[in-house]
């Protein structure tokens, strides 16, 4: 992979909304990179069946109850239609759910500070920043790269469309992380849209999530036998994370207990059920019945943590027909990837779900065999890790076990450690605060580099396992980092290996005060380092070569050999 075959496959971005001058004083997001515009829709809706999952209370209430389901969806769209604010400006979602004051309470209470100082904080820094997409924007009926592909090319409807109709896009389902919302991981999601995937972003009410509003249905009906009728005022409640009792910290390496299995293996399976709702909704807009998702949508004017927009001036009919519903890929960082690892599990629930990609996966939350099901993982995988959790020797384990059940039941599978980040580096926190990720978590990759070889690779592998119609002609850029050569060395790297009590959360970086002074000093790129779509020098902490960039720990193109151990020093 090289700075030469990176810029030989570049093409136009799409068009993006214009910043606020607010945008360009607080902290921003980076526009997409992709060939096509990116629009974005909030839906909410009940669900089929009201239900409560496990025995779990709170307040003697049901914890885990499925009353609605919310998501997002990232998708290609034509920037020439969208909903519009002041003065016809484009209107665009806030990065922080709304309400965005009383998320920030709920953001406080998952780190268990006083919230005053977290919300006047976020207030101060990301209280206004706005995805840069278009909300309610039709979906195009264009499809990027359709010059690259011979006229004698033919897609089956069954799959996409002629180049003179209108094309389908590939869907796929993003599962969040612990403290996570339908929002946080935005890059990421925004960026395969931007390359021509429909993702949908789910926003998980299993009390993993720092804070959500949940609307109250109109008929009241919720999923622990209550009726709330229409005198009553309240119309909707809100869920906060859930501390396991008597073990608030069962996610750190170092808590002697372990983690709590009993809750955390009843929200991957209330978060399943969600995603399943999410697709059923899909199924809805692919079959022309858009008006009804419209009709039942809650997240309209006047319902808790609404946009006034709604989903006001879609053209449902564009959606008809535009979704390749089979064959669609599961995503998730941390504990979004133990929930991917068990859907591409359970084929016999999700046939629809083809492959799935683990974002630092929380392996030690990930149910194994027989825990939740019997059925092996046979579809395939790729695991993309931060160093930070590839020192984490019992989580790498577990992860690196997850992919030899995948390739033991003959599927592809991909395993990889992007060096110098951490495990925010997939997320949007890396994005909008790069020096403190940098001086507490001592990430040393830029983060928009991450963020990259987070996407590409990701590209790359549904490029190599979606069937060919899926992949014809695309636009995606292609760095070759999934041909990155396996380690041969049966022992991790450990040069930026922490000590005990901070493993999984940050790094070391030897002879840190000189590599920061000289950085600063310097402030002048390399020729040899990576860069972005516009060719700009992207310099973090510390530089990694093109094609030196990840570690590969697991490859087809690899012969099966010795798990790699841990390094024999004690931590």
């Amino acid at each position: 992979m090289g700075e030469k075959h990176q810029k030989s496959q570049r093409q136009q971005p799409g068009k993006r909304p214009r910043k606020a001058f607010r945008e360009h004083l607080f902290h921003s997001l980076p526009n997409y990179t992709g060939p096509y515009s990116v629009g974005i829709m909030e839906i909410e809706v009940p669900v089929r069946e009201p239900r409560t999952f496990s025995r779990i209370k709170r307040n003697h209430t049901h914890a885990l109850r499925m009353d609605t389901v919310l998501f997002s969806i990232y998708y290609p769209c034509d920037p020439s239609s969208y909903a519009q604010s002041r003065g016809n400006r484009p209107s665009k979602a806030t990065w922080l759910p709304r309400p965005r004051t009383l998320t920030s309470k709920g953001y406080a209470k998952f780190f268990s500070m006083p919230h005053l100082p977290v919300t006047a904080y976020i207030a101060a820094t990301t209280m206004f920043t706005k995805l840069p997409a278009f909300r309610n924007a039709k979906l195009t009926s264009d499809r990027a790269g359709a010059a690259s592909c011979s006229s004698s090319d033919v897609y089956s409807q069954d799959t996409l469309t002629g180049s003179g109709d209108k094309p389908k896009f590939p869907v796929i389902f993003f599962s969040h992380g612990l403290g996570g919302s339908r929002t946080c991981y935005s890059t990421v999601c925004g960026e395969l849209a931007s390359n021509g995937f429909v993702v949908v972003a789910v926003e998980h009410r299993d009390g993993s999530g720092a804070r959500s509003y949940v609307n109250i249905p109109p008929s009241g009906k919720l999923a622990d036998g209550l009726k709330i009728d229409n005198t009553d005022s309240r119309r909707s409640y809100k869920v906060d994370y859930i501390f396991p009792l008597d073990n608030a910290l069962d996610t750190s390496p170092n808590n002697a207990r372990g983690v709590d299995t009993e809750l955390r293996h009843a929200q991957i399976e209330m978060r399943m059920s969600e995603i399943g709702e999410a697709y059923y909704v899909l199924e809805l807009l692919n079959n022309g019945q858009g008006d009804l998702v419209y009709k039942n949508n809650l997240r309209k004017k006047g319902n808790a943590g609404s946009s006034s927009k709604g989903l006001e001036g879609i053209n449902w009919s564009d959606w008809d027909g535009r979704l390749l519903l089979w064959n669609t890929t599961a995503m998730g960082h941390s504990f979004g990837g133990a929930t991917t690892a068990e859907i591409v599990r359970q084929n016999d629930r999700f046939p629809y779900i083809g492959q799935g990609i683990l974002l630092d996966a929380w392996g030690q939350a990930t149910p194994k065999v027989g825990e939740v099901t019997h059925q092996s993982l046979r579809k395939p995988l790729l695991a993309i890790n931060s160093e930070a959790f590839m020192h984490w020797p019992e989580n790498f384990k577990r992860i690196y076990d997850i992919g030899e059940e995948a390739r033991n039941g003959g599927a592809l599978c991909w395993m990889l450690t992007i060096k110098g980040s951490t495990h925010l580096s997939q997320t949007d926190f890396a994005i909008l605060y790069p020096r403190w990720m940098s001086l507490f978590m001592k990430t040393m990759v830029n983060p928009k580099r991450a963020m990259a070889l987070t996407v590409n690779s990701s590209l790359e592998f549904l490029s190599r396992v979606l069937p060919p119609n899926f992949t014809v002609g695309n636009p995606w850029l292609d760095e070759g980092i999934l041909q990155t050569k396996v380690l041969i060395t049966d022992e991790l790297p450990r040069e930026h290996q922490p000590d005990g009590k901070w493993m999984a959360s940050r790094l070391r970086i030897p002879n840190e005060l000189r590599i920061r002074t000289v950085n600063w000093v310097r402030r002048k790129p390399k020729e040899s380092v990576a860069t972005d779509i516009k060719g700009k020098p992207l310099i973090g902490l510390m530089s990694f070569p093109l094609g030196g960039e990840v570690w590969m720990h697991l490859s087809p193109d690899e012969e099966n050999r010795q798990y790699p151990i841990r390094s024999s020093q004690e931590v």
